[in-house]
């Protein structure tokens, strides 16, 4: 069935699709997503972290997905020394001033993870994404658990600088591990938006 393109519950062969109330398409909720996530190689020792579910694929084919690596949107490159947040402190704390993100180099790149958080908002601003799904463990994406800053792989509750922005700004964080959360909260999202 042929649909027609400015009314899109009037079907081009003159009938109507009366499964949906007049004048309402259905509501595609946008999800921003980890690059690492989706197969790309960005993460911090050049390799990816696929996240293998059939939500994935159903997400990319309905053109829900806007992928971003934060850190790379603020030119950081690939590989790149780890980097993690000193002192047992979160994302809140690096927004706040009163934390810093060093690499394990010692490199101090509190800044660049200040502007990949920041570059990740506006992204998720202007394409009207209300959730997102981030790789945990990252002094960036991480939004369960982030690395304690003496890159001993001790970890501890928090999130990263970009997950602790997003939050802030009322966008709903889901890591790699809590999928099917996401899963559900959008089907019962939506179903809301569409009655």
């Amino acid at each position: 069935m042929l649909r027609c393109t400015l009314f899109p519950f009037l079907t081009l062969d003159g009938g109507l699709e009366l499964s949906r109330p007049w004048g309402y398409a259905k509501a595609m909720e946008k999800i921003l997503v980890s690059a690492c996530l989706m197969g790309h190689a960005v993460r911090y020792d050049g390799q990816s972290k696929p996240l293998a579910h059939p939500a994935i694929a159903q997400w990319i084919e309905e053109g829900r997905l806007v992928t971003i690596c934060p850190e790379m949107s603020a030119g950081m490159p690939v590989p790149r020394p780890p980097a993690e947040i000193v002192g047992g402190a979160t994302g809140e704390d690096v927004l706040a001033g009163n934390a810093r993100v060093v690499e394990s180099t010692g490199g101090d790149v509190t800044n660049e993870f200040r502007q990949a958080a920041e570059n990740a908002l506006v992204l998720a601003t202007q394409t009207g994404c209300r959730y997102a799904l981030l790789i945990d463990g990252s002094p960036s994406c991480g939004s369960g658990f982030v690395y304690d800053g003496t890159f001993s792989g001790q970890k501890h509750t928090g999130n990263g600088v970009t997950a602790a922005l997003l939050k802030r700004a009322g966008i709903a964080i889901y890591s790699d591990r809590d999928i099917e959360a996401l899963v559900t909260r959008l089907a019962a999202d939506e179903a809301e938006t569409n009655t």
